[in-house]
This record gives structure tokens, C-alpha cells and sequence, in this order.
């Protein structure tokens, strides 16, 4: 059996979860400036499969590589790190 490559991992915020069983999270990332040696934030942000529906916005959390899902979708929610505070506290009031 053949071995995949190790795939990529990126941690970021989910910014929208308005879609079924996706999220769009925005990764930034620093970067060093060629000339001025100073760093720079640089975003960019990616349409991740969310199986559960369990992210919400403000949330941190991983995600992976994979097949293609859909025309954007590449990449899979792995893990939820942080829940987001506006998220408990609206599931406790209701």
C-alpha cells in the first residue's frame, strides 16, 4: 500500500458557518517583508467540510487537507480548539 504525503494543517478562525456542513475559516499567517525585514500579516481564507455543524463563528480550529469535496472545498474541519465566547454564552440564554 502506497503512502499519502503528510498533508497540510492550518489553524484559523471560522468567519462564516451560514452554509450546511461547511465553515469558511481565515487563516493569517506572518511574513517577513524582502526589503524592509518586517513582518506582515497575510490572510487568506478556505472553505472547510464541518460534518457535524458543530463550528461557530469566532471559533479557532484545525483543519486539513483532503480530496476534492466540492468546486471550493479542500479542506475538513480535523478539530474545534477554542468554542468562542459569544457562541456559549447565546446557547445558555436560549
Amino acid at each position: 500500500m502506497e503512502n499519502r504525503g503528510r498533508r497540510k494543517v492550518r489553524r484559523g478562525v471560522v468567519v462564516s458557518d451560514k452554509m450546511q456542513k461547511t465553515v469558511t475559516v481565515k487563516v493569517e499567517r506572518l511574513m517577513l517583508h524582502p526589503m524592509y525585514k518586517k513582518f506582515i500579516k497575510r490572510s487568506k481564507t478556505f472553505f472547510a467540510h464541518d460534518e457535524e455543524n458543530a463550528a461557530r463563528v469566532g471559533d479557532l480550529v484545525q483543519i486539513v487537507e483532503t480530496r476534492p469535496l466540492s468546486k471550493n472545498k479542500r479542506w475538513r474541519v480535523e478539530s474545534i480548539i477554542t468554542k468562542s465566547l459569544e457562541t456559549s454564552g447565546q446557547e445558555t440564554a436560549e
